[in-house]
């Protein structure tokens, strides 16, 4: 390490000579109500049990809207870590994911630390959410952080940046056609894979009243038999969905103070204007 290890508190590190500002960490009021297998296996592969191991780099894989992002943000609090969350895209570039230089107000040049590796410098976890929607040649940067080596080489600011003993790493990753293939050198450093599916009815009743406290208990009921037959039918309808159709019944409802006539007809339309009418085929 070639650097003094900063506080959570510090905002700038300088490293050989270069000083990099550093990112905020990301704070969410998630808490994780899904299976408590899935809990695990991730915690498990964050472990270190030798003073020469290392951990893994996990990757989350599910539907859109399954909670994989949720369930890391948890797991990394549960550890008391900060979390530092980055949204990948199909445009991220190598240098968006490391150190990128911006100019300031003086007309010099700043480098600036992109949540990932200020979660490296300050021990804390990165969470690389819908990892898959990358290019390789942003995944080519991120290789020798992914395995023993554990550092990045930023170009632009030439420099190599060595991760903390305590940083942690996860990639979500969503199970749909709107993603590229991930290389096959990256791909073995990407273990173990951690699958989410569906939850099931309680458990989704109990996400939905979680994040909807104020909502009457029919709409809940309403809106998870909706999932759960949706579900069964395979369709990829997820309790974000969910959460969207019951608050926006909810809203709809109070709007009018109560007087739209049939509750469930409220729902059914809420349902519709949330996912299309293809979904009135599981109304009941």
């Amino acid at each position: 390490m070639n650097y003094s290890l900063p506080s959570e508190h510090e905002s700038k590190i300088n490293i050989q000579g270069v000083e990099i500002s550093l990112g905020f960490p990301d704070e969410f009021n998630f808490s994780w109500i899904g299976q408590r297998d899935v809990l695990e296996q991730l915690l498990a592969a964050w472990l270190v049990i030798d003073e020469i191991d290392i951990p893994l780099n996990p990757r989350l894989i599910g539907k859109p809207g399954v909670g994989k992002t949720t369930l890391a943000y948890a797991a990394a609090k549960h550890l008391k870590k900060q979390v530092y969350i980055f949204q990948c895209t199909m445009d991220t570039r190598p240098e968006d994911l490391l150190i990128t230089p911006v100019i300031d107000k003086a007309g010099g040049i700043r480098y600036v630390a992109s949540a990932l590796v200020t979660a490296m410098i300050r021990g804390g976890v990165c969470i690389l959410d819908e990892a898959n929607r990358m290019s390789e040649k942003s995944w080519a940067s991120l290789a020798p952080l992914l395995d023993t080596r554990r550092y990045i080489e930023s170009i632009v600011a030439g420099l190599k940046v060595s991760a903390s003993p305590e940083f942690r790493i996860c990639v979500t990753m969503n199970d749909d056609a709107s993603t590229f293939e991930i290389p096959e050198y990256i791909h073995s450093r990407l273990q173990p894979q951690i699958f989410l599916d569906f939850p099931e009815a309680d458990e989704e009743k109990r996400i939905l009243r979680e994040n909807l406290p104020f909502v009457d208990e029919h709409i809940l009921e309403y809106v998870v038999n909706f999932l759960q037959r949706a579900h069964a039918s395979n369709e990829n309808y997820t309790v974000r969905d969910g959460i969207n159709i019951a608050r926006y019944a909810a809203k709809r409802l109070k709007s009018v103070n109560g007087n739209q006539g049939n509750i469930n007809n409220v729902l059914q339309q809420a349902i519709v204007m949330t996912l299309g009418d293809e979904a009135l085929s599981h109304i009941i």
